[in-house]
């Protein structure tokens, strides 16, 4: 089910809102929005329940086991349902990209095998509750969090509807207090509604017109010209920039309907003076995880300039691989991981450039690394780049003059204004009137075509 359907706006939430409030006790809450969560999850295919609930139970018996043992026994059940989950993830992600690779490995070498590819559906959302139910076994290990024992409030956690599906990653920590003392004011109410109409926005109006013009392009990128390359590229920049931020723009606000203030997950990427500071700013959810959790114990910067070039080669290389089952993710992982390399080495140098032109290089690097995660194979990356950097006649592509206007309304919205969380989100006439016309076109473009699926919900 999609935050941008019909279904959603008018039968799913209103029922799930006001049944919501109209319970009293915690556990009727927990128990009533898991169960909306699972109906949820199950409206894309309900047989991946299962596996959700499986990995849920081993967890949150994993917390019980370790609050009442130590030693040998207690790191027994951290490990133990860490492999379980990564195991899940690894087998419904990452199989037939193994046998893939192996097998095309072995036709380079002119040894070529045979394998009975397993036709794996990937289950939607599965990266990112096995990163919630990772991080609060290790949370619960590290002594940072106190294991629940009210499986109703764990179970809520894990497949809260909100962020279940494409983030933000949320550990346990972050929510276990709202979780605990749910309330709901005027102020949480109108504060939810402004985020979840601003993602809207962001995603119907910006995002679905830019990819609109550009997917059907890129579906043909060996025609593009090089004017027709740049445009498609830059426009992928801000289509998943605005895709991307508006999906957690609207789990935030729905977080805020339900009394669960979500963390933050972008702030203001595209503003960033160095590419340090834009993972600092980019999907902040998933670059603190690498960070506690495999930068850090890996050694993180503590051990010397080429130990550290090493954990952030790995760091980026791995969120690269978390992606998605495809060595182009491991190829922008990789980049990512040199350019942060390069900014650690140069980062005096670097501070003394004037603001505008680190934010310019910045944004380009970032622009040119997204070729590598938009591309389907090494071939179209290698012809994507070809035709930006070498002269390709002919026109551009259908649409181009309105996909042009958009992106200036993009880059402007981007670049120099505040972002979601800068906003006071305040009530007025004016405000109210402008938000209530956005939400109606939005609705009248979600009404005249099919429900377009958040980018992210691939990986």
């Amino acid at each position: 089910m999609l935050f941008n359907s019909l279904k959603f706006l008018f039968l799913f939430l209103p029922v799930t809102y006001f049944v919501f409030w109209r319970l009293r006790s915690k556990n009727q809450r927990y128990m009533w929005l898991t169960i909306a969560s699972y109906v949820f999850y199950g409206a894309w295919n309900y047989k991946f329940c299962a596996l959700m609930a499986f990995s849920t139970v081993v967890s949150f018996l994993s917390g019980l086991a370790m609050a009442e043992y130590d030693g040998r026994r207690r790191k027994l059940y951290l490990i133990l349902p860490i492999t379980v989950d990564l195991l899940l993830l690894g087998y419904f992600k990452y199989v037939n990209f193994g046998l893939h690779s192996i097998a095309a490995a072995a036709h380079w070498f002119h040894r070529p095998v045979q394998f009975d590819f397993v036709d794996v559906v990937l289950p939607v959302g599965i990266s990112f509750y096995t990163f919630h139910t990772i991080t609060y076994i290790v949370d619960c290990y590290r002594g940072v969090v106190q294991p629940t024992r009210n499986f109703f409030e764990f179970a809520c956690y894990v497949s809260l509807f909100p962020q279940l599906v494409a983030g933000p990653i949320v550990r346990f920590r972050q929510i276990e207090a709202d979780l605990e003392h749910i309330d709901c004011n005027r102020r949480s109410l109108h504060r939810g509604w402004s985020f979840f109409v601003i993602g809207m926005i962001k995603k119907v109006l910006i995002a679905d017109t830019i990819a609109a013009v550009i997917d059907p392009a890129l579906a043909r990128y060996d025609l593009l010209s090089t004017a027709g390359a740049w445009l498609c590229i830059v426009g992928y920049t801000y289509q998943l920039y605005f895709d991307f931020s508006g999906y957690c723009d609207m789990a935030v606000g729905l977080g805020h309907m339900f009394g669960l203030r979500l963390p933050q997950n972008f702030n203001s990427p595209y503003q960033a003076t160095d590419i340090a500071d834009f993972w600092r700013r980019w999907h902040i959810s998933l670059s603190t995880c690498l960070r506690d959790y495999l930068y850090i114990p890996m050694g993180g910067s503590r051990e010397g300039a080429w130990k550290t070039a090493r954990n952030l080669l790995i760091t980026m290389l791995l969120g690269g691989l978390w992606h998605g089952a495809n060595w182009t993710f491991v190829l922008w992982g990789g980049y990512h991981g040199i350019l942060l390399v390069l900014n650690r080495s140069f980062v005096e140098t670097w501070a003394r450039a004037p603001s505008a032109v680190r934010r310019a290089a910045t944004f380009l690097a970032v622009t040119l690394g997204w070729v590598f995660f938009r591309s389907a194979n090494f071939r179209m990356v290698g012809s994507l780049f070809t035709r930006m950097f070498q002269y390709h006649g002919g026109g551009l592509m259908p649409g181009w003059i309105g996909l042009a206007t958009v992106l200036v309304v993009a880059a402007a919205l981007a670049h120099f204004a505040p972002n979601t969380f800068e906003i006071r989100h305040e009530w007025h006439p004016a405000w109210s009137t402008a938000f209530a016309a956005a939400y109606v076109l939005c609705l009248i473009v979600i009404a005249g075509a099919k429900a377009s699926p958040f980018l992210y919900f691939q990986f």
